[in-house]
């Protein structure tokens, strides 16, 4: 097994690699990736960064990211990605984003991400430590790849303060047990629960394979899990936290993660 490396990518080539394992793991015709070299270049031009991560000559890992506003604070990371077997693949390309960033003197990175993937939520919250900002309805309108297609694209924003210390998330399962149950998820199984200070909220363990074999049940799930995030974000509670078995933490932010 090769040893996995990684670095910005500005060449053709190399972009053209990076473009076509975007469109693998989007589940796209290499003819029509969710970013185009051409596209590519343009970021790489502008003063952004595509990042690879290679495994021998093969790209097992990649992203692009954008100075976004205050543009000398705030990177945005327009997508990233592993390849499925992974391997600690989607932690190093995170890092050196976020290596990258901090050697252009941002402070802080944001991207979107599904909030009906649990894997997801929990890479980004738990092992990267952020917070999820924001709650977004049907961001991106439809979508046509092989993931999202034919679902509404609810998407997280997730907030990433580049300069903290290790993360450490707040255990989302304690205190659960004992929380009142608020709702029924589309499963019969519980939805929602809380306490006087925190929401939990439960997904479903695969949504992609369930959007495949079961649509209309996919967008049942989307539908109740919206519900209780746009109920818990207008009190101003915020996704903290994800649990092994599907279940997010939803409290109060901190004075510095607020600030963050």
């Amino acid at each position: 097994m090769n040893e996995v490396t990684t670095s910005t990518v500005d060449d053709v080539a190399g972009l053209r690699a990076v473009a076509d394992f975007l469109a693998d793991v989007w589940r796209m015709p290499r003819t029509a990736p969710p970013f185009h070299t051409d596209v590519l270049h343009s970021v790489a031009h502008a003063g952004g960064a595509v990042h690879a991560a290679w495994s021998g000559t093969d790209v097992v890992g990649a992203s692009v990211a954008v100075f976004g506003p205050p543009a000398e604070r705030d990177v945005y990371s327009l997508a990233a990605a592993a390849a499925t077997s992974d391997r600690g693949i989607g932690h190093t390309v995170k890092q050196a984003q976020r290596a990258w960033a901090l050697e252009r003197g941002a402070r802080t990175m944001r991207w979107t991400f599904d909030p009906l993937v649990a894997r997801n939520a929990r890479f980004n919250l738990v092992k990267l430590g952020a917070v999820a900002s924001e709650y977004q309805v049907d961001f991106y309108g439809p979508m046509d790849d092989g993931i999202n297609d034919g679902d509404e694209t609810d998407r997280l924003t997730a907030l990433w303060d580049l300069t903290a210390d290790t993360p450490h998330a707040p255990d989302p399962v304690e205190g659960r047990a004992d929380a009142a149950v608020l709702a029924k998820a589309p499963d019969g199984g519980p939805l929602a629960a809380r306490d006087e200070t925190r929401v939990w909220c439960r997904v479903p363990e695969d949504v992609v394979a369930l959007r495949a074999t079961d649509p209309d049940t996919a967008l049942r799930w989307r539908h109740a899990v919206r519900e209780v995030f746009t109920t818990a974000y207008a009190e101003g509670l915020r996704a903290t936290a994800m649990s092994r078995d599907g279940w997010y933490l939803l409290t109060h932010l901190t004075a510095q993660e607020a600030q963050a």
